[in-house]
């Protein structure tokens, strides 16, 4: 299906089974941070500091821990400096892999991907060499059961939704980057305000088929662990992997 990879549903049933939160949150603290310290702290006229704050409210996090972060990127409160940088490459049977990162020690980071990548089976490639494999798009996921799908498509259209699609069992609500919060405000006064995620990604115009269960499962734990690195905030691919290949990795 262009534009849907299937990490995107596994990472969202991922998150909400394991116990991960304290990292979720580590990760969202850190974009609001940046985006406070490049934009400034006022969330109506800094797009990207309302985004992450749409995300982190969509986990749950509470209002003082994401007043803080804001804060702390205007300097008002004390803070470690990081700084942002993306990677490219390719992982098994030549999928598409970019990871964005922010850390406080750039070298460390560089390594550390270069690491995960040779490690299972991928290479970093230049900047540049897939990103234009996708597009920047805000995404509100939603899981599927006790959804109509119709009356959501059309809440979410009236809403200034792009599109929604209806993929594994979630239905993905696709928007401009600059619309996301604004169309969940709008999607969560007509009922739907229980979201898995919200968020502003990087979703694959087409997608690349692995259709082999030990490339598969090498490119599951290529992204696993990428997602894992502290210093990672996003990892997004191309990849799609049959149900049946999957049902055997499961």
């Amino acid at each position: 299906m262009a534009g849907h990879s299937k990490w995107a549903n596994i990472k969202h049933r991922k998150g909400a089974q394991d116990a991960k939160r304290g990292k979720i949150f580590t990760k969202l603290i850190k974009e609001i941070t940046v985006a406070s310290r490049m934009g400034g702290s006022d969330i109506n006229a800094n797009p990207r500091l309302r985004a992450g704050v749409t995300a982190a409210r969509a986990q749950n996090m509470p209002k003082d821990t994401i007043d803080k972060a804001i804060k702390r990127g205007a300097g008002e409160l004390d803070g470690v400096d990081y700084v942002e940088t993306r990677f490219e490459g390719y992982g098994p049977a030549g999928a598409a892999i970019i990871v964005d990162t922010l850390t406080d020690n750039n070298n460390r980071t560089v390594a550390d991907v270069r690491h995960i990548f040779n490690k299972y089976g991928g290479n970093m490639g230049t900047s540049g060499c897939v990103a234009f494999m996708f597009d920047h798009k805000g995404q509100i996921v939603f899981d599927a059961e006790g959804i109509d799908e119709d009356e959501l498509m059309e809440a979410a259209l009236e809403a200034g939704a792009e599109d929604i699609v209806n993929a594994d069992g979630s239905f993905e609500v696709i928007t401009a980057p600059e619309d996301l919060s604004d169309v969940q405000e709008a999607l969560a006064e007509a009922g739907y305000d229980k979201p898995v995620s919200a968020e502003a990604t990087m979703r694959p115009q087409n997608t690349t088929e692995i259709t082999e269960e030990k490339p598969a499962a090498t490119m599951l734990k290529l992204m696993e662990m990428l997602e894992d690195n502290d210093d990672v905030q996003h990892v997004y691919a191309n990849f799609d992997i049959p149900d049946e290949i999957m049902e055997k990795l499961e």
